[in-house]
């Protein structure tokens, strides 16, 4: 059970817009957030927020984006340029709550809202665009330092100052950390997957990937 202070750095929502980059080029997206007072949360994610690539972001399963603000300063330090708030197209950014601690089934309360940890995230290149810094999304990956994804139990409002608590911690202890590790540089571990796998609450698109991937093993 976890006991840390977990604090809520920065609330953050936005709309697809079109983004920038490469000098010239541009895309639409929805990770250029911007921090926020107080928001509604719904089953299907925050009121004013959204997605464009619906096949990879968005649905009940990841309805909330949550990345670890100690990152930040890891990631400043390594590329020497400063992230502004909610770099990584996130919806929650706080402290306390690493990777390494997480673990999938958790469930917090956040404000009025009730969440539960569902997969890691899946980064894209669109972190990589948005910073241009092209070597971000593999170091992400070779950390493991990607966030994670979570669906809505209770539906409520979350204020910038609202208090974060782990309501129950699931019995499994598969940590965010450990299914990063297995997902891109243990594909064919197989113990590894089964203990992913044996988590009802996992995300549907995990356990449609990681099925196909036992499949193949076997």
């Amino acid at each position: 059970m976890q006991n840390r202070d977990i604090e809520l750095i920065n609330l953050s929502v936005g709309l697809p817009k079109t983004m920038t980059y490469d000098d010239s080029k541009e895309m639409e997206t929805g990770i250029c957030k911007e921090t926020v007072d107080e928001v509604f949360l719904s089953k299907e994610g925050f009121k004013g927020d959204g997605v464009a690539d619906l096949k990879h972001h968005g649905g009940p399963d990841r309805a909330v984006c949550v990345y670890p603000y100690e990152h930040y300063s890891f990631w400043e330090e390594e590329f020497n340029v400063p992230f502004p708030s909610s770099s990584f197209g996130e919806n929650l950014t706080v402290s306390n709550m690493l990777e390494r601690d997480v673990c999938i089934g958790d469930i917090y309360q956040v404000g009025d809202a009730v969440i539960q940890v569902t997969q890691g995230r899946i980064p894209c290149s669109t972190i990589s665009k948005r910073m241009n810094l092209p070597s971000l999304l593999n170091r992400i990956v070779e950390e493991g330092y990607t966030g994670y994804l979570c669906r809505v139990i209770k539906e409520g409002t979350i204020r910038y100052d609202s208090d974060i608590m782990l309501l129950e911690s699931h019995p499994n202890q598969v940590t965010v950390l450990f299914s990063n590790q297995i997902y891109f540089h243990h594909p064919e571990d197989v113990e590894g997957i089964k203990k992913i796998l044996a988590v009802e609450e996992l995300a549907n698109v995990w356990r449609e990937k990681l099925l196909k991937r036992l499949e193949k093993i076997q």
